[in-house]
């Protein structure tokens, strides 16, 4: 990778956006990236529409905003396409990865006309059968890292069980939930 990768997250307050945004930031620093991984919001409440963000790259990044013209965008809840122009300033030669049951060309129309890609997976379905509860970041995760190729695959699967040892020590099994949650991810995004 030799340019600086950005990514925009688009969810909910309490879906996991921020976390998914500070995750991968961590995993690609783990990996001897230069990173930013920051969110956006204001004093709103669970479920209210909060942006996060990721500059991942091999050279130091020396600049600090906000980012308007993303390679990719990450869409945590399909709903948010109606209320938010998700695809502001997203290249046509990046992508946009979408939660939702639907097929890509579905979703497609609704993204107003953008002609780059478009990828969709069920985080849900992920989510319900790898941890049992509804977490959609985990599974949106894997799908940026594969889509992006931001890093490799087993690069983020090392680093991220390094991450969920440290932070669930003492629960085993989110920590196999998770993994497998990612491993899943990694073949469910069409």
């Amino acid at each position: 990778m030799s340019k600086t990768i950005e990514i925009r997250w688009h969810g909910r307050g309490g879906q996991g956006a921020k976390t998914g945004s500070l995750l991968l930031a961590e995993a690609a620093f783990n990996t001897g990236k230069f990173i930013q991984g920051f969110p956006e919001y204001g004093p709103e409440r669970m479920g209210a529409p909060i942006t996060a963000y990721n500059r991942i790259s091999d050279r130091k990044i020396r600049f600090h905003s906000n980012i308007y013209e993303p390679d990719y965008v990450v869409v945590v809840d399909e709903s948010l396409i109606k209320d938010v122009d998700v695809c502001a300033g997203l290249k046509e030669d990046g992508a946009i990865i979408v939660n939702s049951q639907k097929g890509t060309e579905e979703i497609r129309k609704q993204l107003n006309g953008y002609k780059g890609r478009v990828y969709t997976i069920d985080a849900m379905k992920v989510s319900m059968e790898c941890l049992g509860k509804y977490f959609p970041n985990t599974p949106m995760l894997g799908a940026i890292v594969k889509v992006s190729g931001v890093m490799t695959e087993d690069e983020f699967v090392k680093s991220m069980r390094g991450s969920f040892e440290h932070k669930f020590a003492s629960k085993p099994e989110v920590i196999e939930g998770n993994m497998k949650a990612i491993k899943m991810a990694f073949q469910e995004v069409k």
